[in-house]
Protein backbone atom coordinates (compact mmCIF):
# COMPACT_ATOMS: atom_id res chain seq x y z
CA UNK A 1 0.00 0.00 0.00
CA UNK A 2 0.49 3.23 -0.87
CA UNK A 3 2.43 4.73 2.34
CA UNK A 4 5.80 5.85 1.99
CA UNK A 5 7.99 8.30 3.98
CA UNK A 6 9.08 11.06 2.65
CA UNK A 7 13.10 10.00 1.64
CA UNK A 8 13.90 8.24 -1.00
CA UNK A 9 16.09 5.36 -0.61
CA UNK A 10 17.51 2.73 -2.70
CA UNK A 11 16.48 3.09 -6.29
CA UNK A 12 14.19 5.67 -5.51
CA UNK A 13 11.41 3.52 -3.89
CA UNK A 14 10.22 5.13 -0.60
CA UNK A 15 10.12 3.40 2.86
CA UNK A 16 7.05 2.00 4.37
CA UNK A 17 8.71 1.61 7.58
CA UNK A 18 5.93 3.89 9.94
CA UNK A 19 3.71 0.86 9.37
CA UNK A 20 6.58 -1.85 10.43
CA UNK A 21 6.25 -3.47 6.95
CA UNK A 22 10.03 -4.01 7.06
CA UNK A 23 11.91 -7.05 7.20
CA UNK A 24 14.68 -8.29 9.84
CA UNK A 25 18.39 -8.76 8.82
CA UNK A 26 19.50 -11.82 6.85
CA UNK A 27 16.33 -11.41 4.91
CA UNK A 28 17.92 -11.01 1.37
CA UNK A 29 20.12 -13.93 2.23
CA UNK A 30 17.32 -15.99 3.15
CA UNK A 31 15.57 -15.36 -0.41
CA UNK A 32 18.71 -16.32 -2.06
CA UNK A 33 19.18 -19.55 -0.18
CA UNK A 34 15.42 -20.38 -1.47
CA UNK A 35 16.68 -20.49 -4.90
CA UNK A 36 18.80 -23.36 -4.35
CA UNK A 37 15.75 -25.62 -3.24
CA UNK A 38 12.19 -24.15 -2.04
CA UNK A 39 10.75 -23.33 -4.90
CA UNK A 40 10.91 -20.97 -7.84
CA UNK A 41 12.59 -21.84 -11.40
CA UNK A 42 15.80 -22.33 -9.01
CA UNK A 43 13.73 -25.39 -7.21
CA UNK A 44 14.20 -28.80 -7.77
CA UNK A 45 13.79 -31.24 -4.91
CA UNK A 46 11.87 -34.31 -4.34
CA UNK A 47 9.62 -32.17 -2.51
CA UNK A 48 8.73 -29.39 -5.01
CA UNK A 49 5.25 -30.10 -5.23
CA UNK A 50 4.34 -29.50 -1.69
CA UNK A 51 5.87 -26.32 -1.24
CA UNK A 52 6.34 -22.70 -2.31
CA UNK A 53 7.63 -19.79 -2.10
CA UNK A 54 6.41 -16.32 -1.31
CA UNK A 55 8.53 -13.35 -1.71
CA UNK A 56 7.00 -10.03 0.34
CA UNK A 57 7.46 -7.11 2.77
CA UNK A 58 6.91 -7.39 6.44
CA UNK A 59 3.38 -6.16 5.91
CA UNK A 60 2.79 -9.15 3.77
CA UNK A 61 4.37 -11.63 5.95
CA UNK A 62 1.23 -10.26 8.79
CA UNK A 63 -1.50 -10.20 6.57
CA UNK A 64 -0.64 -13.78 5.09
CA UNK A 65 0.04 -15.79 7.96
CA UNK A 66 -3.20 -16.93 8.69
CA UNK A 67 -3.85 -17.60 5.13
CA UNK A 68 -0.20 -19.71 4.45
CA UNK A 69 -1.68 -21.78 7.96
CA UNK A 70 -4.90 -23.28 6.43
CA UNK A 71 -3.54 -23.16 2.94
CA UNK A 72 -0.72 -26.13 4.85
CA UNK A 73 -4.17 -27.64 6.77
CA UNK A 74 -5.89 -27.71 3.26
CA UNK A 75 -3.65 -29.36 0.87
CA UNK A 76 -0.65 -30.40 2.80
CA UNK A 77 1.62 -27.93 1.09
CA UNK A 78 4.12 -25.71 3.23
CA UNK A 79 4.19 -22.01 1.84
CA UNK A 80 7.54 -20.32 3.30
CA UNK A 81 6.94 -16.64 3.40
CA UNK A 82 10.39 -14.31 2.57
CA UNK A 83 10.50 -11.09 4.22
CA UNK A 84 12.36 -8.29 2.17
CA UNK A 85 12.11 -4.82 2.93
CA UNK A 86 10.32 -2.35 0.47
CA UNK A 87 12.57 -1.11 -1.73
CA UNK A 88 14.87 -4.77 -1.69
CA UNK A 89 11.58 -6.76 -2.59
CA UNK A 90 11.35 -4.40 -5.55
CA UNK A 91 14.44 -4.65 -6.15
CA UNK A 92 14.55 -8.82 -6.09
CA UNK A 93 11.22 -8.67 -8.20
CA UNK A 94 12.94 -6.72 -10.81
CA UNK A 95 15.97 -8.42 -11.32
CA UNK A 96 15.44 -11.90 -10.98
CA UNK A 97 11.66 -11.69 -13.22
CA UNK A 98 13.96 -9.82 -15.91
CA UNK A 99 16.53 -12.87 -15.41
CA UNK A 100 14.22 -15.75 -16.38
CA UNK A 101 15.07 -17.48 -13.29
CA UNK A 102 13.05 -16.46 -9.83
CA UNK A 103 13.79 -17.59 -6.23
CA UNK A 104 9.87 -17.56 -5.86
CA UNK A 105 6.99 -18.86 -7.00
CA UNK A 106 4.65 -16.12 -6.11
CA UNK A 107 5.43 -12.54 -5.21
CA UNK A 108 3.42 -9.66 -3.32
CA UNK A 109 3.71 -6.44 -5.43
CA UNK A 110 2.92 -3.14 -4.87
CA UNK A 111 0.38 -1.45 -7.17
CA UNK A 112 2.91 1.14 -8.30
CA UNK A 113 5.04 -2.09 -9.25
CA UNK A 114 2.41 -3.51 -12.13
CA UNK A 115 3.31 -1.38 -14.80
CA UNK A 116 7.11 -1.96 -13.97
CA UNK A 117 6.52 -5.41 -13.92
CA UNK A 118 4.09 -5.81 -16.65
CA UNK A 119 5.02 -8.87 -19.24
CA UNK A 120 7.01 -10.82 -16.97
CA UNK A 121 3.91 -11.73 -14.69
CA UNK A 122 1.34 -14.60 -15.28
CA UNK A 123 -1.77 -13.93 -16.49
CA UNK A 124 -4.62 -15.03 -13.93
CA UNK A 125 -7.45 -14.18 -15.76
CA UNK A 126 -9.45 -17.17 -15.16
CA UNK A 127 -9.43 -16.36 -11.24
CA UNK A 128 -11.19 -13.22 -12.04
CA UNK A 129 -14.73 -14.37 -12.50
CA UNK A 130 -17.31 -11.69 -12.73
CA UNK A 131 -18.07 -12.72 -8.71
CA UNK A 132 -14.57 -11.82 -7.93
CA UNK A 133 -14.75 -8.68 -9.57
CA UNK A 134 -17.91 -8.01 -8.19
CA UNK A 135 -16.33 -8.57 -4.54
CA UNK A 136 -13.57 -5.98 -5.33
CA UNK A 137 -13.33 -2.60 -5.29
CA UNK A 138 -13.58 -1.31 -8.81
CA UNK A 139 -10.36 0.48 -8.15
CA UNK A 140 -8.46 -2.63 -7.78
CA UNK A 141 -10.13 -4.51 -10.53
CA UNK A 142 -8.99 -1.42 -13.13
CA UNK A 143 -5.20 -1.82 -11.32
CA UNK A 144 -4.36 -5.49 -11.42
CA UNK A 145 -4.76 -5.57 -15.55
CA UNK A 146 -2.23 -4.63 -17.93
CA UNK A 147 -1.57 -5.41 -21.26
CA UNK A 148 -4.90 -6.90 -21.32
CA UNK A 149 -4.65 -9.39 -18.83
CA UNK A 150 -5.14 -9.56 -15.30
CA UNK A 151 -1.67 -10.12 -13.28
CA UNK A 152 -2.05 -9.69 -10.23
CA UNK A 153 -4.86 -10.44 -7.09
CA UNK A 154 -5.64 -7.86 -4.94
CA UNK A 155 -4.83 -9.29 -1.18
CA UNK A 156 -5.17 -6.39 1.01
CA UNK A 157 -6.23 -2.38 -0.09
CA UNK A 158 -6.66 0.92 2.02
CA UNK A 159 -7.47 4.21 1.73
CA UNK A 160 -7.38 7.68 3.41
CA UNK A 161 -10.48 8.46 5.53
CA UNK A 162 -11.26 11.23 8.52
CA UNK A 163 -10.41 10.15 11.86
CA UNK A 164 -11.06 13.16 13.88
CA UNK A 165 -11.44 13.37 18.20
CA UNK A 166 -14.81 12.70 19.78
CA UNK A 167 -13.99 14.39 23.08
CA UNK A 168 -14.36 17.72 21.18
CA UNK A 169 -17.30 16.76 18.66
CA UNK A 170 -19.20 15.26 21.15
CA UNK A 171 -18.32 18.26 24.00
CA UNK A 172 -21.75 20.43 24.41
CA UNK A 173 -19.82 23.66 25.02
CA UNK A 174 -17.82 22.96 21.20
CA UNK A 175 -21.39 21.76 19.71
CA UNK A 176 -23.08 25.37 20.56
CA UNK A 177 -19.54 27.70 20.16
CA UNK A 178 -19.91 26.23 16.84
CA UNK A 179 -23.70 26.30 16.03
CA UNK A 180 -23.26 30.21 16.93
CA UNK A 181 -20.45 30.79 14.94
CA UNK A 182 -21.24 28.95 11.65
CA UNK A 183 -25.03 28.42 11.86
CA UNK A 184 -24.66 24.47 11.22
CA UNK A 185 -24.56 21.60 13.52
CA UNK A 186 -20.54 20.22 14.39
CA UNK A 187 -20.54 16.85 13.26
CA UNK A 188 -17.64 15.18 11.36
CA UNK A 189 -16.93 17.26 8.26
CA UNK A 190 -18.02 15.65 4.57
CA UNK A 191 -17.16 18.60 2.39
CA UNK A 192 -13.98 20.59 2.19
CA UNK A 193 -16.04 23.91 3.24
CA UNK A 194 -17.28 21.80 6.34
CA UNK A 195 -14.01 20.89 6.99
CA UNK A 196 -12.13 24.12 6.72
CA UNK A 197 -14.79 25.77 9.19
CA UNK A 198 -14.30 22.94 11.66
CA UNK A 199 -10.33 23.12 11.45
CA UNK A 200 -10.42 26.75 11.64
CA UNK A 201 -12.46 26.57 14.72
CA UNK A 202 -10.41 24.03 16.83
CA UNK A 203 -7.20 25.63 15.68
CA UNK A 204 -5.96 26.93 19.29
CA UNK A 205 -2.42 27.29 19.19
CA UNK A 206 -2.33 28.85 22.59
CA UNK A 207 -3.55 25.17 23.47
CA UNK A 208 -1.24 23.63 21.12
CA UNK A 209 -4.39 22.55 19.31
CA UNK A 210 -4.44 22.68 15.80
CA UNK A 211 -7.73 21.83 13.25
CA UNK A 212 -5.60 19.37 10.95
CA UNK A 213 -2.59 18.68 9.38
CA UNK A 214 -1.15 19.35 6.17
CA UNK A 215 1.42 16.85 4.85
CA UNK A 216 3.79 18.65 2.14
CA UNK A 217 6.05 15.71 2.57
CA UNK A 218 3.86 13.27 0.67
CA UNK A 219 1.61 13.51 -2.48
CA UNK A 220 -1.51 10.97 -2.18
CA UNK A 221 -3.63 13.03 0.00
CA UNK A 222 -3.62 15.94 -2.24
CA UNK A 223 -3.93 13.25 -5.50
CA UNK A 224 -7.06 12.51 -3.32
CA UNK A 225 -8.94 15.74 -3.18
CA UNK A 226 -7.68 16.10 -6.91
CA UNK A 227 -10.14 13.59 -7.57
CA UNK A 228 -13.07 14.73 -5.44
CA UNK A 229 -12.76 17.59 -7.79
CA UNK A 230 -13.80 15.77 -10.70
CA UNK A 231 -10.44 15.19 -12.04
CA UNK A 232 -10.59 12.35 -14.78
CA UNK A 233 -7.32 11.22 -13.31
CA UNK A 234 -4.55 12.29 -11.25
CA UNK A 235 -1.67 13.45 -12.96
CA UNK A 236 -1.87 11.49 -16.19
CA UNK A 237 -5.28 10.90 -18.26
CA UNK A 238 -5.98 7.54 -19.07
CA UNK A 239 -4.19 8.03 -22.47
CA UNK A 240 -1.26 8.93 -20.08
CA UNK A 241 -1.63 13.06 -21.09
CA UNK A 242 -0.15 15.20 -18.79
CA UNK A 243 -3.43 16.90 -17.00
CA UNK A 244 -1.91 18.15 -13.79
CA UNK A 245 -2.46 22.02 -14.31
CA UNK A 246 -5.93 21.10 -14.94
CA UNK A 247 -8.74 22.87 -13.09
CA UNK A 248 -8.84 20.51 -10.49
CA UNK A 249 -5.95 19.89 -9.89
CA UNK A 250 -5.20 23.66 -9.17
CA UNK A 251 -9.19 23.46 -7.08
CA UNK A 252 -7.48 20.71 -5.30
CA UNK A 253 -4.03 22.20 -4.54
CA UNK A 254 -6.20 25.86 -3.73
CA UNK A 255 -8.02 23.92 -0.74
CA UNK A 256 -4.81 22.04 0.27
CA UNK A 257 -2.16 24.53 0.35
CA UNK A 258 -4.61 27.11 1.98
CA UNK A 259 -4.93 25.09 4.80
CA UNK A 260 -1.53 25.76 6.03
CA UNK A 261 -0.99 29.24 3.98
CA UNK A 262 -4.49 31.13 4.44
CA UNK A 263 -6.54 29.30 7.56
CA UNK A 264 -3.25 28.43 9.33
CA UNK A 265 -5.34 25.36 10.81
CA UNK A 266 -1.98 23.04 10.74
CA UNK A 267 0.93 23.35 12.93
CA UNK A 268 4.54 24.92 11.61
CA UNK A 269 6.25 22.86 9.38
CA UNK A 270 3.68 21.79 7.24
CA UNK A 271 6.28 21.33 3.88
CA UNK A 272 8.18 18.31 5.61
CA UNK A 273 5.35 17.33 7.59
CA UNK A 274 5.17 13.17 6.65
CA UNK A 275 2.56 10.23 7.62
CA UNK A 276 4.52 10.14 10.83
CA UNK A 277 4.46 13.25 11.75
CA UNK A 278 0.76 13.78 11.28
CA UNK A 279 0.26 10.45 13.18
CA UNK A 280 1.71 11.43 16.04
CA UNK A 281 0.52 14.94 16.12
CA UNK A 282 -2.67 13.02 16.13
CA UNK A 283 -1.86 10.61 18.68
CA UNK A 284 -0.76 13.01 21.02
CA UNK A 285 -3.95 15.23 20.64
CA UNK A 286 -2.47 17.93 18.97
CA UNK A 287 -4.87 18.09 16.07
CA UNK A 288 -8.42 17.58 15.94
CA UNK A 289 -9.08 16.15 12.71
CA UNK A 290 -6.48 14.04 10.38
CA UNK A 291 -6.97 12.76 7.16
CA UNK A 292 -5.08 9.26 7.05
CA UNK A 293 -4.84 5.46 6.18
CA UNK A 294 -7.82 3.32 7.61
CA UNK A 295 -5.61 0.68 8.98
CA UNK A 296 -4.42 2.86 11.53
CA UNK A 297 -7.74 2.85 13.55
CA UNK A 298 -7.05 -0.05 15.32
CA UNK A 299 -3.17 0.93 15.70
CA UNK A 300 -3.71 3.93 18.01
CA UNK A 301 -1.72 3.15 21.41
CA UNK A 302 -2.93 2.70 24.48
CA UNK A 303 -1.69 5.41 26.31
CA UNK A 304 -2.26 7.75 22.91
CA UNK A 305 -3.99 11.32 24.35
CA UNK A 306 -6.77 10.20 22.50
CA UNK A 307 -7.17 6.50 22.69
CA UNK A 308 -10.65 5.56 23.08
CA UNK A 309 -11.41 9.26 21.59
CA UNK A 310 -11.28 8.93 17.83
CA UNK A 311 -14.24 8.70 15.54
CA UNK A 312 -14.42 7.21 11.94
CA UNK A 313 -16.10 9.12 8.72
CA UNK A 314 -15.54 8.72 5.32
CA UNK A 315 -13.08 11.34 3.67
CA UNK A 316 -14.11 14.56 2.49
CA UNK A 317 -15.30 15.34 -0.28
CA UNK A 318 -15.86 18.15 -2.98
CA UNK A 319 -17.93 18.64 -5.76
CA UNK A 320 -17.54 15.11 -7.22
CA UNK A 321 -18.28 13.52 -3.90
CA UNK A 322 -15.92 11.50 -1.90
CA UNK A 323 -13.20 9.90 -3.16
CA UNK A 324 -9.78 8.58 -2.61
CA UNK A 325 -6.32 7.06 -3.39
CA UNK A 326 -6.12 3.24 -2.81
CA UNK A 327 -3.34 1.13 -1.34
CA UNK A 328 -3.26 -2.17 -2.37
CA UNK A 329 -0.78 -4.74 -3.02
CA UNK A 330 -1.50 -7.87 -5.31
CA UNK A 331 -0.22 -11.68 -5.40
CA UNK A 332 1.39 -12.49 -8.31
CA UNK A 333 3.26 -15.24 -10.04
CA UNK A 334 6.33 -15.36 -12.51
CA UNK A 335 4.89 -15.59 -16.09
CA UNK A 336 6.35 -19.36 -17.45
CA UNK A 337 7.07 -20.24 -12.85
CA UNK A 338 7.43 -24.12 -12.65
CA UNK A 339 5.04 -23.87 -10.28
CA UNK A 340 2.20 -22.05 -12.09
CA UNK A 341 -0.60 -24.12 -11.09
CA UNK A 342 0.55 -24.27 -7.42
CA UNK A 343 1.22 -21.22 -7.31
CA UNK A 344 -2.60 -20.39 -9.06
CA UNK A 345 -4.26 -22.36 -6.54
CA UNK A 346 -2.64 -20.66 -3.75
CA UNK A 347 -3.46 -17.20 -4.80
CA UNK A 348 -6.91 -18.58 -5.07
CA UNK A 349 -6.84 -19.02 -1.74
CA UNK A 350 -5.63 -16.28 -0.50
CA UNK A 351 -9.12 -14.83 -2.16
CA UNK A 352 -11.13 -17.02 -0.98
CA UNK A 353 -9.69 -16.88 2.50
CA UNK A 354 -9.27 -12.73 2.69
CA UNK A 355 -11.21 -12.33 5.80
CA UNK A 356 -8.58 -13.52 7.90
CA UNK A 357 -5.89 -10.95 7.26
CA UNK A 358 -8.34 -8.70 9.36
CA UNK A 359 -7.29 -9.72 12.62
CA UNK A 360 -3.88 -9.58 12.10
CA UNK A 361 -1.96 -6.74 13.35
CA UNK A 362 -2.19 -4.54 10.16
CA UNK A 363 -5.49 -5.84 9.62
CA UNK A 364 -6.66 -5.15 6.13
CA UNK A 365 -8.07 -6.93 3.68
CA UNK A 366 -9.09 -6.47 -0.16
CA UNK A 367 -12.54 -7.99 -0.54
CA UNK A 368 -16.12 -5.92 0.01
CA UNK A 369 -17.55 -8.82 2.15
CA UNK A 370 -14.77 -9.13 4.11
CA UNK A 371 -14.84 -5.32 5.15
CA UNK A 372 -18.63 -5.87 5.82
CA UNK A 373 -17.96 -9.24 7.90
CA UNK A 374 -16.70 -7.35 10.51
CA UNK A 375 -17.69 -3.21 10.00
CA UNK A 376 -20.35 -3.87 12.64
CA UNK A 377 -18.05 -5.33 15.75
CA UNK A 378 -16.77 -3.18 18.29
CA UNK A 379 -13.31 -2.24 17.34
CA UNK A 380 -13.78 -2.29 13.57
CA UNK A 381 -15.50 1.24 13.36
CA UNK A 382 -13.24 2.06 10.30
CA UNK A 383 -14.31 -0.32 8.11
CA UNK A 384 -17.63 1.74 7.58
CA UNK A 385 -16.10 4.65 6.09
CA UNK A 386 -13.12 2.98 4.26
CA UNK A 387 -15.76 0.84 2.20
CA UNK A 388 -17.49 3.85 1.33
CA UNK A 389 -14.85 5.41 0.47
CA UNK A 390 -13.32 2.99 -1.61
CA UNK A 391 -16.78 2.31 -3.53
CA UNK A 392 -17.19 5.67 -4.25
CA UNK A 393 -17.43 6.90 -7.67
CA UNK A 394 -14.90 9.17 -8.11
CA UNK A 395 -12.21 7.07 -6.20
CA UNK A 396 -9.60 5.97 -8.72
CA UNK A 397 -5.86 4.32 -8.86
CA UNK A 398 -2.92 6.04 -9.36
CA UNK A 399 -1.81 5.72 -13.41
CA UNK A 400 -0.24 2.90 -15.02
CA UNK A 401 2.88 4.77 -15.81
CA UNK A 402 6.68 2.86 -15.42
CA UNK A 403 7.57 6.43 -14.44
CA UNK A 404 4.92 6.76 -11.77
CA UNK A 405 7.70 7.16 -8.72
CA UNK A 406 9.97 9.56 -10.66
CA UNK A 407 6.88 11.78 -11.33
CA UNK A 408 6.11 11.40 -7.48
CA UNK A 409 9.46 12.26 -6.14
CA UNK A 410 11.10 14.13 -8.54
CA UNK A 411 7.83 16.37 -9.47
CA UNK A 412 4.55 16.01 -7.41
CA UNK A 413 5.86 16.11 -3.34
CA UNK A 414 8.43 19.32 -4.24
CA UNK A 415 5.44 21.03 -6.33
CA UNK A 416 3.86 20.23 -2.93
CA UNK A 417 6.30 21.70 -0.83
CA UNK A 418 6.66 25.03 -2.91
CA UNK A 419 2.81 25.26 -2.52
CA UNK A 420 3.44 25.41 0.77
CA UNK A 421 4.28 29.11 1.22
CA UNK A 422 2.61 31.72 1.77
CA UNK A 423 2.10 33.95 -1.47
CA UNK A 424 2.45 30.73 -3.98
CA UNK A 425 1.31 30.72 -6.93
CA UNK A 426 -0.72 27.54 -7.20
CA UNK A 427 -1.02 27.79 -10.93
CA UNK A 428 2.17 28.74 -12.04
CA UNK A 429 3.54 25.70 -9.81
CA UNK A 430 1.58 23.41 -11.84
CA UNK A 431 2.11 24.67 -15.03
CA UNK A 432 5.85 24.33 -14.09
CA UNK A 433 5.49 20.68 -12.97
CA UNK A 434 3.74 19.96 -16.27
CA UNK A 435 6.58 20.75 -18.01
CA UNK A 436 8.38 18.78 -15.82
CA UNK A 437 6.35 15.89 -16.03
CA UNK A 438 6.07 15.87 -19.64
CA UNK A 439 9.83 15.89 -19.82
CA UNK A 440 9.72 12.45 -17.77
CA UNK A 441 7.02 10.28 -19.38
CA UNK A 442 8.39 11.59 -23.51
Amino acid sequence: MALPDPHPTAGGWRRRGFLGLTAGAGAAALLGTAACGAGGAGGGGADDDRTLTLACEGGGKTELQPVVDKFKQATGVTVTLVELPYEGLFNRLSSELSGGRPSFDVCAVDAVWIPLLAGKLAPLDDLFTDAVKGDLFPALVQEAQADGHFIGMPVWTNSEILFYRKDLFDDPKEKAAFQRTYGYPLAPPTTWQQFTDIAVFFTRPEQKLYGTDVKGAVETEWLAHVLQAGSPGVVLDDDGGVIVDNAQHLAALTFYADLANKHKVAPAGAAQTDWNAAQNLFNQGQTAMTRFWAHAYRQIPADAKVAGKVGAAPMVGGTAGVAGIPGPWYLSAPKGGAKADLAKQFIKAAYDDNALSVETTLGLAARKSAYQQYAAKPGYESFGPLLATLNAGATRPRPASPHWQRIVDGVLVPTIQKALTPGADYAALLKAARTQIEGIVK
